[in-house]
């Protein structure tokens, strides 16, 4: 699955050649004295421990995390899912399990393929929670970190059956943290407006959705749901730009499902209309033109009404469905917003206490 973030320009930088081999010159130890014979064997000992450290640590957390990541066959399609308790139920994408309700499930504690049926899906969130049918012996269920503690910088492994290839693993780093990004519906996306998502550099390919990110204390993080596309390359994968839900959210919306058989609350802010993206005169999206309000809800409490055209909430800009969503996204239910929209000719605001999802 893919998402289609703001272009970012990339200014390349080039130094001048004879510069450049001027600063290579120097960087190998050209100026000056150089180091004592002794004192290179003793940097690549410590290099080379420092290295074997890290190897291991990586090694522990495959070992510790990898038997609780599973893949899941879902009709034609092929995802990854995460053991979140030892009863069987296992959280994944809801567009990993699509229109389903069972499915084929394998995972690390034995070759034979198990049968698993639909908890429930919740689209809005791009989550969804199955559970197998007869839980093996020995299923492990992952540990699961916390959202507040994961910072950029932080080294990462995201696991899970890219292309096919189950129990693969790939490195990085998390790159940001609080991205909010917009899934397409074509592939068979939600189209949801996913916030606080977690930006990593490790890769992300179709098949990894619904897998792990996990840090070096063997916790999972985060869920890998969508890989940018450049649509400078043709909308291809952009290498190192990846995503995944934070595990803060992947918390409430499991354990509402497998409590209530769906999301009670979401924590996700509405302003409870249907509505469409609306052009100018020059085929330019201009607004969100409202085609319904819900009856008693927030905007229709607002004095907002069908035909009135969203151009702003608070200080953003309207300009799509997507922008709106994306608008809304930071926001919790209860919190009121400035609309800014259009009835006719004339310009109006309101002030809106936001609904829920």
């Amino acid at each position: 699955m893919d998402a289609t973030p703001s272009r970012t320009r990339v200014r390349r930088s080039l130094m001048p050649l004879a510069a450049g081999a001027c600063a290579i010159a120097l960087a190998g130890g050209c100026a000056g004295p150089g180091p004592s014979p002794s004192a290179a064997p003793d940097r690549r000992a410590v290099v080379s421990r420092a290295t074997g450290d890290l190897e291991d640590r990586y090694q522990s957390v495959i070992k510790d995390v990898l038997p609780s990541v599973v893949q899941i066959g879902a009709g034609d399609g092929l995802g990854s899912g995460i053991v979140y308790d030892d009863k069987g139920h296992i959280v994944t994408n809801a567009h990993v399990v699509g229109d389903e309700k069972s499915f084929d499930v394998s995972v690390a504690t034995g070759e034979k393929v198990l049968k698993a049926s639909l908890v429930s899906s919740y689209p809005e969130q791009d989550l969804a929670v199955i559970k197998l049918d007869d839980a093996p012996d020995g299923l492990r269920a992952a540990e699961f970190g916390d959202t507040d503690e994961v910072e950029v910088g932080q080294i990462v492994l995201a696991m899970g059956s890219p292309l096919g290839l189950s129990s693969s693993v790939t490195q990085g780093i998390v790159s940001a943290v609080g991205r909010t990004v917009s899934e397409s519906r074509s592939g068979g996306g939600t189209g949801a407006t996913l916030a606080d998502m977690v930006q990593t550099s490790a890769a992300i390919n179709p098949g990894n959705s619904g897998g792990a990110l996990v840090n070096l204390d063997s916790e999972v993080i985060g869920i890998p749901t969508l890989a940018a596309t450049d649509p400078q390359l043709g909308d291809s994968a952009a290498p190192g730009i990846g995503f995944a839900i934070p595990v803060s959210m992947v918390r409430t919306v499991a354990d509402q499902i497998i409590e209530s058989g769906k999301v009670t609350d979401s924590g996700r802010a509405a302003l409870e209309i249907t509505g469409r993206t609306v052009v100018d005169d020059a085929y330019k999206p201009a607004g969100v033109a409202i085609v319904s309000v819900q009856k008693g809800g927030a905007a229709e409490k607002a004095g907002l009404r069908a035909g009135d055209i969203i151009t702003r909430i608070g200080d953003d800009r309207v300009t799509t469905i997507t922008s709106l969503s994306e608008a809304l996204a930071g926001d919790k239910p209860g919190e009121k917003v400035e609309v800014t929209y259009t009835r006719g000719d004339a310009a109006k605001s309101a002030e809106v206490t936001l609904g829920e999802i």
